[in-house]
């Protein structure tokens, strides 16, 4: 293996040529030019720049390694002072007692967690609040996702929306920064499903803040249009579907309060136990399911689908 990545380093004076790798040995040799660059890491920073996180901001930035460093080092900057691992139910409780958005209790068709949001359910105006809910929301989803996964699904339903329900343009501006510079590559496409003209007016004032990759992911669906309806089969069941948007009470605050207290636990155990015990490159994905089983053992397990209010169960 060494071999094969000096061979493929050396065509550059030691570093890999500046190109989207053409084999899983190219890839390890951007992620070790990445991780060399970046030099020794330690505490939150290094449980999180696992060398599949390296890989997502290499992809981000076209495979170029410099880019990725800088856009990887914001992030760490970000995380250190924000502390998303931290954001723990009872801090957004209050935005989410309406239900506009929660993490579905099932996955897409290639097993990928689903974010479901109902904008016309906005119960906040404060910026600070919608920006928290945003990051424990995402946190959550890549941590319920199961093992080999790294993106999620957003299923966004606009019907019943109006401009009332509009965020303001700056906490717009702020999520979308938050979602394409700090959380790279997790985002598998963004689902509007039957946005009313009016949306479109947002859309137009928001469209220039996404870089060119998070707007193909972005997908318009409207009920009534085949054609557009065509876009869902390859990403979600069509009962699954209708479980989401025909039932009016797809969302018991009470029940999903108990799995994110539960969820809460196993972000915590996650974040304290990779600390000091792993190596680079060794260390799990914030992205799979832990449990510590004792103060010595750490065991990677499949999660099983739960109802809102049941008990998490964990497979091995």
């Amino acid at each position: 293996m060494s071999s094969m990545l000096r061979k493929s380093g050396s065509k550059s004076g030691g570093k890999s040529l500046d190109h989207e790798p053409s084999s899983p040995a190219e890839e390890q040799v951007k992620v070790n030019e990445l991780r060399a660059a970046l030099g020794p890491l330690t505490g939150h920073a290094e449980i999180y720049a696992t060398d599949t996180c390296l890989k997502r901001y290499l992809r981000a930035r076209n495979w170029n390694v410099k880019k990725s460093e800088k856009m990887l080092r914001d992030t760490l900057h970000w995380r250190s002072v924000y502390k998303p691992e931290e954001i723990q139910w009872a801090d957004v409780a209050k935005e989410h007692e309406t239900g506009k958005m929660y993490r579905a209790n099932f996955l897409d068709k290639q097993g990928q967690t689903l974010l479901v949001m109902h904008p016309n359910r906005q119960n906040t105006s404060e910026m600070d609040g919608h920006i928290k809910h945003l990051v424990y929301c995402l946190e959550n989803a890549i941590l319920n996702l199961p093992i080999g996964q790294e993106q999620m699904i957003w299923l966004v339903d606009f019907r019943g929306w109006g401009m009332k329900y509009t965020i303001p343009i700056k906490t717009a501006r702020e999520a979308t920064n938050i979602l394409q510079n700090h959380y790279p590559e997790r985002l598998h496409a963004a689902i509007l499903f039957s946005p009313p003209r009016a949306f479109e007016t947002f859309w137009m004032i928001v469209k220039p803040f996404l870089d060119p990759k998070t707007f193909r992911k972005v997908k318009f669906v409207y009920p009534k249009n085949s054609e557009s309806m065509k876009q869902l089969d390859g990403l979600l069941l069509k009962d699954k579907l209708k479980d989401i948007l025909d039932n009016p009470t797809d969302y018991n605050h009470e029940q999903y309060a108990k799995l994110m207290e539960q969820d809460d636990m196993k972000s915590t155990a996650y974040w304290k136990i990779g600390e000091g015990r792993f190596q680079n490159g060794d260390l799990p994905d914030p992205g799979t399911m832990i449990k510590l089983e004792d103060s010595t053992k750490v065991k990677n397990q499949h999660p099983k689908p739960v109802l809102y209010g049941e008990t998490p169960v964990l497979e091995s």
